[in-house]
């Protein structure tokens, strides 16, 4: 009986709402969906014609009555009736036999993130269908989800690189001690790729072939085989498509800034840390979650500079959504991390 319950209202759910990818954790059946935060509009309609995977295949493809938006920047929403309906659209792929599920529903929030943001997203996640809206800060669930021992009196410390956000936390006895939220992620990094090899090569390339390189060449430090990579684009001084190859070490070049200031951040929350957690710290390491974490040397990096051993967290794509689903599954237990809750 109660199980029939629990289908007719909804399953508790925890979900990160990433600027690249949006995460669903389901209370019983751990995550069940990972999709990339896109949405094709017809302009002429306004009328949504894909979400997630589906609408990231027409990204830079569409014709001039459809637009791929991502309704998530930096983290926050900055197209909020979009978002909702990307919300609402996920809620209903996950529970697709339940007609009018209203489940409870944790959302992850970068640190950093303005009291009108976060309203944004109580907002957003009651209209598309939540009973009540749970608002946890991404620092502090990618700490859950990497099972770092939040609530002993150590100190853990967890750098979350997303596609928007890098969160830098310390985390002692349940709470956050010292945290700092920066505006740059894995997208920052794609434009930086981009705009070197527009100044460079006067070579224009799509944001997916940006992400490409990204991935398979990028790194925060020297390789031990430095590698190589092909890559098609647009000629900007004769508007004809280009094929140029392109190393390891240009694109390192092309993303020291934006590597260098997460770097600094991590240093300077190092800087700030109590002594007794800082020392916990150097013994124990630091933790590297998100997406961006992904990106070779960048652990090498980190250590080099912090003096301190860097570990990547298990499952580093899924750490945020991980911690808000173990919410989801012991909510009376883990409720006390849900900073903000609305009913």
């Amino acid at each position: 009986m109660f199980d029939f319950f629990l289908n007719v209202i909804g399953r508790d759910m925890g979900i990160d709402l990433g600027t690249a990818n949006t995460l669903v954790f389901v209370k019983g059946k751990g995550i069940v969906l990972d999709e990339p935060s896109i949405v094709a509009i017809n302009k002429d309609t306004n009328r949504i014609l894909a979400v997630g995977k589906e609408a990231k295949r027409m990204v830079g493809r569409t014709p001039g009555n459809i637009v791929a938006i991502r309704p998530l920047r930096d983290g926050v929403i900055s197209d909020f009736e979009t978002t909702e309906k990307m919300l609402r659209y996920f809620i209903q792929k996950v529970h697709k036999n339940v007609a009018f599920a209203r489940p409870r529903i944790i959302m992850c929030v970068p640190s950093g993130i303005t009291a009108v943001e976060r309203k944004a997203v109580i907002e957003a996640t009651e209209q598309a269908g939540a009973r009540a809206a749970y608002i946890i800060e991404e620092p502090l669930a990618a700490a859950i989800g990497a099972d770092l021992p939040v609530n002993e009196p150590t100190g853990s410390m967890i750098v979350d690189i997303g596609g928007g956000t890098s969160e830098v936390a310390v985390i002692s006895l349940g709470g956050i001690v010292v945290s700092q939220s920066l505006r740059i992620g894995g997208d920052e990094m794609d434009e930086a790729i981009t705009y070197f090899l527009k100044k460079e090569h006067n070579l224009l390339i799509g944001e997916r072939s940006a992400e490409k390189v990204k991935i398979e060449i990028g790194s925060a430090f020297p390789l031990e085989n430095e590698e190589k990579l092909e890559i098609n684009g647009r000629d900007l001084v004769t508007g004809l498509p280009k094929t140029i190859i392109i190393t390891s070490q240009q694109i390192r070049k092309a993303l020291e800034k934006t590597i260098a200031d997460i770097v600094n951040s991590v240093i300077e929350v190092l800087d700030v840390t109590p002594p007794e957690l800082a020392s916990d710290i150097m013994k124990r390491g630091i933790v590297l979650s998100g997406g961006g974490a992904l990106l070779k040397g960048l652990t090498e990096r980190v250590s080099r500079e912090t003096h301190c051993p860097v570990y990547l967290a298990n499952d580093p794509l899924a750490s945020v959504a991980l911690g808000a689903g173990k919410c989801a599954e012991d909510f009376a237990t883990l409720k006390r991390y849900l900073k903000y809750a609305k009913h």
